[in-house]
């Protein structure tokens, strides 16, 4: 698909926005030319493939986009970032990979910039969030009226994953759970080590994602698009409740692995305690059987016939006597 005969390398797919109410999107062929990004009203949606080495040199081509804004579009970086800067907003969010048939728990990464005019956004992978955002504004177009709408949406599909994520991991640790608490003895920290991974990796980049929604939309009026900085208030108010949920599930992964830890130490414990009892009945016995086994003079017991039935009641005898002294001690 990417090798067709066209002059914007990479392309994935490009959407044209009217500016008149009431009509309907249009997305340009795949074989469409530069001069259909440019329109004369509304903005254009680009979505381009980093796969493509060529995307970097055609970025530098397109007007209204400052350096800042193309190098975050190109960067391979793997951490998220938000800027604001002349009136376009630009950086790196988080996002998860998708497969051709399935999707996957994969970090992946989106790059964008946002101008009043166009929204430009790249990906190295294929993502779910930005597929669904992409469907749903097929279904809806009259409320895409500037590209942050568009951009608000990205972010918005992104918080619905996550929710669909949370869900999915509650189910496994609800498993996880019913084998820990379970009689039977076994191990889950193999099945909850990912979990974990996946929880604690959500939690992070989205503390982060948070933390530099509100810088940016704490930029100077004339940094942001219009409308970026109520658009940011609500998205912060949208993963902040979802920041919440994967929180508890942070928390609640901890306390499983503690149980798990607690559960085989009281295990271990308890085997230990079976040796040890093992080795105080058998340690008289042990004594015993190595005085009769010396190869020295006048051993007791040596002459006549009964002397071994004396050695074994000397045997029971001191096991008697270790059972005896555990019972007086309380460790029986």
């Amino acid at each position: 698909m990417l090798l067709q005969s066209t002059d914007i390398p990479g392309l994935v797919w490009a959407y044209r926005f009217s500016a008149e109410p009431g009509r309907r999107v249009q997305r340009l062929p795949l074989d469409c030319r530069r001069g259909d990004l440019a329109p004369e009203e509304g903005f254009v949606w680009l979505h381009l493939n980093l796969a493509d080495a060529r995307v970097p040199a055609f970025l530098d081509g397109i007007e209204g986009l400052s350096e800042p804004a193309r190098a975050a579009l190109t960067t391979h970086d793997a951490h998220a970032a938000v800027n604001a800067e002349d009136g376009t907003v630009y950086g790196t969010l988080v996002d998860f990979q998708r497969e051709f048939d399935s999707d996957t728990r994969d970090i992946g990464w989106l790059h964008f910039a946002v101008t009043d005019r166009m929204i430009v956004t790249t990906r190295l992978q294929p993502l779910r969030s930005i597929d669904r955002a992409r469907a749903l504004i097929e279904k809806n177009t009259n409320k895409y009226v500037r590209p942050i709408h568009v951009f608000e949406t990205l972010v918005a599909e992104f918080q619905r994953t996550l929710i669909a994520l949370v869900m999915e991991l509650s189910e496994e640790l609800n498993l996880i759970e019913d084998f820990v608490y379970d009689d039977a003895p076994r191990d889950e920290r193999r099945r909850l080590a990912p979990v974990r991974r996946t929880v604690v990796r959500l939690h992070r980049h989205l503390r982060t994602v948070l933390a530099l929604m509100r810088r940016a939309a704490a930029s100077e009026e004339e940094d942001i698009p219009q409308g970026f900085e109520d658009m940011a208030l609500r998205l912060t108010t949208r993963l902040e409740a979802v920041d919440h949920d994967v929180y508890a599930l942070q928390d609640r992964a901890r306390l499983l692995h503690e149980e798990i830890d607690s559960k085989l130490s009281s295990e271990t414990n308890r085997h230990l305690y079976i040796l040890s009892l093992m080795t105080a009945f058998l340690l008289p016995p042990t004594l015993v059987t190595g005085f009769f086994g010396m190869n020295t003079s006048h051993l007791p017991l040596a002459q006549g016939d009964a002397g071994t039935e004396y050695a074994v009641g000397l045997i029971i005898l001191s096991i008697l006597l270790a059972w005896w002294l555990l019972k007086r001690t309380g460790i029986l």
